[in-house]
């Protein structure tokens, strides 16, 4: 196989990579290529999960069955990221690279790991490699934005998927949502949360579908499920707690939970987090007639202590007061939209985002790289938030 241009390997480091997704996590997807002086393929690989080889020895490696191993002394390796320069669960990339002996590193972006962070780079370049950074970086940094933004941030990728009418209706004015999207989509709702670190919802979305919030087939992660629940009110006979002991749950509740309702759902197998607690204090219990007193779950709390564990994905599901939170803090970096074949109308009928919104509509947050695919007549829309690049 022989590409046209540089660029054309590069777009296949960064198709390799992209197999690796759901299965790398909190890794970064990273793909390499490996070609001669005519461009012509000498070996390639992608990182294939958390805790194997990375793209940069799965390339060489394909080098050697291919018995092109002498090749690699005038090759050029094409990789999406930065190689590692750091002993990890794999030893460093860039002493593999030496040790083969290959004459140019031609590199997508550089890696944002602090324990990296032009490290690789500067060992390559100190040992007489040839190393061009930046080749095609606009699609290098999508490529690796969750991880990116996570290292930067200690903060997840937040998706918000919904489903809605054509009118952009979620649900009835009574609350019916079954089902709005077809089957089609929701095949790809299950494939995307296959790949997720975490699917939330908040209470209100838990109490009236009693979601699973379960990838089906399952996918190569499992999801621990969030409910965001200010005073800890899930139902112990919910299919959530039900099934605790099949898929992690996670009860983010606030300040102001009565403790009663904390120890409940914990007894019953959910774990519970109290969230906005200074250290040393205690949440008061609340009454009822205390509810318009209650303190909401703060989004960035939340965030942060998803982040605190580790996550890099999540994929918020509802509803429209939650996505309305996010989105007035500007938390959200991706949309995935499923329009179905249907007018709900209807005054008191809901859309997918409340909150405070943006006003005037020059303030509206645009979305790029816009992508959409028809599902059995559905329309699925993904797009990401402007400006939301690490």
């Amino acid at each position: 196989m022989r590409f046209p241009d540089a660029a054309s390997v590069m777009r296949r480091a960064f198709e390799l990579a992209a197999r690796g997704q759901g299965f790398v996590e909190p890794n970064p997807m990273v793909g390499a290529v490996l070609v001669d002086e005519s461009l012509s393929l000498l070996g390639e690989g992608f990182h294939p999960q958390f805790g194997g080889p990375h793209a940069e020895i799965e390339a060489i490696r394909d080098a050697e069955r291919r018995r092109r191993k002498k090749k690699l002394k005038n090759a050029t390796l094409f990789v999406s990221l930065e190689p590692c320069c750091h002993f990890g669960k794999t030893p460093p990339c860039s002493q593999a690279i030496l040790a083969a002996g290959i004459r140019k590193v031609v590199i997508g972006r550089a890696d944002p790991n602090p324990q990296i962070a032009g490290g690789g780079i500067a060992e390559l370049r100190a040992a007489g490699v040839e190393v061009e950074v930046g080749m095609l970086e606009a699609e290098a940094m999508r490529l690796t934005a969750p991880f990116a933004k996570r290292v930067a941030t200690g903060l997840p990728w937040v998706i918000a998927k919904w489903a809605m009418s054509w009118d952009g209706k979620i649900a009835t004015g009574s609350g019916d949502s079954k089902w709005i999207s077809n089957e089609a989509s929701r095949a790809v709702v299950h494939q995307l949360r296959g790949r997720m670190d975490a699917i939330v919802v908040g209470a209100e979305t838990a109490r009236r579908d009693d979601p699973l919030l379960t990838a089906r087939p399952a996918g190569p992660r499992v999801a621990t499920r969030v409910v965001l629940d200010s005073i800890a009110s899930l139902r112990t006979n919910s299919q959530l707690v039900r099934t605790a002991n099949e898929a992690p749950l996670l009860i983010l509740a606030g300040p102001d939970a009565p403790t009663d309702n904390v120890a409940r759902l914990r007894a019953a197998g959910a774990e519970v987090c109290v969230l906005g607690v200074e250290a040393g204090q205690t949440a008061a219990p609340a009454t009822a007639k205390d509810l318009k007193k209650i303190r909401p779950v703060k989004p960035l709390e939340v965030l942060a202590e998803l982040g605190r564990r580790g996550l890099t994905n999540i994929l918020i599901e509802g509803g429209a007061v939650i996505f309305g939170a996010f989105a007035d803090l500007d938390l959200i970096d991706e949309v995935q939209v499923f329009i179905g074949l249907k007018l709900i109308g209807g005054q008191t009928a809901p859309g997918p985002v409340g909150g405070q919104g943006c006003d005037p509509l020059s303030k509206a947050r645009l979305l790029d790289g816009l992508r959409v695919e028809v599902l059995d007549g559905d329309v699925h829309l993904s797009g990401r938030v402007s400006g939301h690049v690490w």
